[in-house]
């Protein structure tokens, strides 16, 4: 494989986009007569044959045995993107590519809230794929993923976006944890397609798969701005420095006379509190449907997010929710997230 590397960063605090190349069109002009079958299978087809060879299979050695996932390529100087809980705690590994060439990587950074890593390969890596923005995708459109589930190199899936804004709690050891604004998909995922490309019909990467949540249901984290700033810090510092509260929240209507009134469409309904958090502490309740943090309106995960800046550690943070019906105000004193 020959890399081809892309321009290095800049110096600006304003991560650059690392996509330098373009996806691939669709093969050939689509023909009126096919059945939409043929263009649904060349879409999928064309997705997969660009993909394929910029998603590794990694492995890791484990304190409870190896672990294994995928990761994909995403700058031309050897960076993978894949998940927090396929690296652990290790810090390296091996990648292997569809080729069959196989690289030592070691572990840039971790971060666990949003179950994103950044790895680097110490050899020549393909090109990198084109990273896309999740915020446009629609529920109902097509995606493909990309990777290596049971052991099994460069598998493909394809289905549909079915959710967006999920929650998606996690645990590592004792530790309690949410990631936050997940992409929910039928694209049928399995253990090992953790770390691997969520890619849309053009083939730019829109999320980093993540999880199996049940039958017929997988998760991806989205790539967007806020994922940039975070993949952005851990090639920088190697961690995230983040405030956090302890909740896992899913977008919700707000009641008619409640929209009227405020002006405001959409909250964040409370769907899980973690126990011990902040959020906890605060007096936050599963159910609770949260309008405002730090008296601007929330509407989705990202709104939630952008309040939990590093600066917000330890400030206390005005919440109001929608309980029974009435309007409550809370303040809450987010803690520093650890993992």
């Amino acid at each position: 494989m020959t890399a081809r590397p892309i321009a290095h960063r800049s110096d600006s605090s304003e991560p650059d986009d690392p996509a330098p190349t373009t996806p691939p069109p669709l093969a050939g002009p689509a023909d009126p007569d096919a059945p939409a079958l043929d263009a649904y299978s060349r879409t999928v087809s064309t997705v997969a044959a660009h993909l394929t060879p910029r998603v590794a299979a990694v492995r890791v050695s484990l304190p409870r045995g190896e672990g294994a996932g995928s990761a994909v390529v995403f700058t031309g100087d050897g960076l993978l993107l894949t998940n927090a809980h396929v690296v652990g705690r290790a810090r390296g590994g091996t990648a292997e590519f569809a080729d069959g060439t196989a690289a030592p990587f070691t572990v840039v950074g971790a971060d666990r809230l949003s179950d994103l890593a950044v790895i680097r390969v110490a050899a020549d890596t393909p090109e990198p794929a084109v990273l896309g923005d999740a915020d446009k995708l629609v529920v109902g459109q097509l995606v493909v993923a990309v990777g290596n589930p049971l052991g099994l190199a460069g598998s493909v899936t394809a289905g549909v976006v079915s959710a967006l804004g999920r929650s998606l709690p996690t645990r590592s050891g004792n530790a309690a944890r949410v990631v936050e604004d997940v992409i929910q998909t039928d694209a049928a995922l399995n253990p090992g397609n953790s770390g691997g490309a969520l890619a849309d019909s053009s083939g730019r990467v829109v999320g980093i798969n993540t999880a199996v949540a049940g039958i017929g249901i997988g998760l991806a984290v989205p790539v967007n701005a806020t994922t940039r700033h975070i993949v952005q810090a851990l090639i920088d510092d190697g961690r995230v420095r983040r405030a956090y509260l302890g909740l896992a929240v899913t977008p919700a209507p707000l009641p008619a006379d409640i929209a009227r009134r405020t002006g405001q469409q959409r909250g964040l309904r409370i769907v899980e509190v973690v126990p011990g958090s902040p959020a906890d502490h605060s007096g936050l309740h599963r159910n609770d449907l949260v309008l405002t943090v730090a008296r601007e309106p929330v509407g989705d995960a990202q709104g939630l997010q952008r309040s939990m800046f590093a600066n917000a550690i330890g400030v206390p943070l005005a919440i109001t929710v929608l309980r029974n019906g009435a309007m409550v105000d809370v303040i809450a004193v987010p803690g520093e997230e650890n993992g």
